[in-house]
């Protein structure tokens, strides 16, 4: 088991550097594939998806939000001539009422098809995974060094959390939140918040700051706060997969990643992640 997921890790984490090198239409489609798949685990988890193998109403306007606001997203930054942020935000904002408008359409037009829980727990999976995962292309996309600041991301995410391993098995003593994930040790939340910021010092001092233009020079300081407190971020990304998972009753999201489980098992602490750091990055940035 242990081969399997480390193999499989080696395999996401060259995917992933591939993908963000690459950017603009493959980084998009990438995670809009990733968004549409994540969507599903999670609607099959929490019993907006009731049984079979059809798609129903409310699944089917989650996959369409998800390739509209991903759409809508790569014309407006490719076409981009104003303030990044004020687009990003107003795209964001026009998918989330369109939304909301035709999950009250398929709920009222269908009922009583579908359960209100059913309604909102649609609405939210939607915001969870595709919205939120979009951060790591704003990233991309919205900076000059977007491909390097993207890393990020995943130093917060999958740094941390091997840091976290690592020291948790060596150290781990005090169990962290013994119902959701008996394995994670508060030594090892610690070994995770310090590693992080470890990485992103070093990130930024090495890598960030020699290649890039003098408005994008990121102090040691504030990369470093931004690692932790990221890392923080990610764990309870962690936790609240787990949350889902144990109230539902269900082992993993899914078995497409070999030795990790589905695409949330994997991405969860990714999706919580990547908006922090692309907020993150517009304080410390200016």
């Amino acid at each position: 088991m242990f081969r399997t997921r480390l193999l499989s890790g080696i395999v996401l984490v060259a995917a992933a550097a591939g993908t963000i090198i690459a950017g603009g239409l493959i980084l998009a489609a990438v995670l809009c594939i990733i968004s549409l798949i994540a969507y599903r685990e999670l609607t099959k988890a929490t019993g907006v998806h009731d049984g079979g193998k059809r798609v129903n109403g409310l699944e089917l306007t989650g996959f369409l939000m998800t390739v509209v606001y991903y759409a809508g997203l790569y014309i407006g930054l490719l076409r981009m001539n104003e303030d990044g942020i004020a687009l990003v935000y107003r795209v964001f904002v026009t998918a989330v009422v369109v939304a909301v408008l035709i999950f009250m359409f398929v709920y009222v037009f269908s009922f009583p098809r579908f359960q209100a829980g059913q309604v909102m727990a649609a609405f939210f999976e939607l915001i969870y995974a595709p919205f939120l995962l979009s951060s790591l292309y704003i990233i991309r996309e919205g900076w000059e060094q977007g491909a390097l600041l993207a890393v990020l991301v995943f130093l917060c995410s999958w740094g941390s959390d091997t840091c976290a391993y690592v020291v948790g098995v060596l150290f781990g003593k005090h169990k962290m939140a013994p119902k959701l994930s008996p394995k994670k040790s508060i030594e090892g939340g610690i070994g995770g918040v310090v590693g992080a910021a470890l990485l992103f010092g070093l990130y930024t001092y090495y890598v960030i700051n020699p290649v890039s233009v003098e408005q994008l020079q990121i102090g040691l300081f504030p990369a470093m706060c931004l690692g932790a407190v990221g890392a923080l971020v990610s764990m309870v990304g962690d936790l609240a997969a787990s949350a889902i998972k144990r109230n539902h009753n269900i082992k993993d999201y899914g078995k497409l990643i070999p030795g990790h489980g589905g695409i949330m098992d994997r991405f969860d602490s990714v999706i919580i992640a990547a908006p922090f750091i692309f907020f993150g990055l517009t304080l410390i940035t200016g």
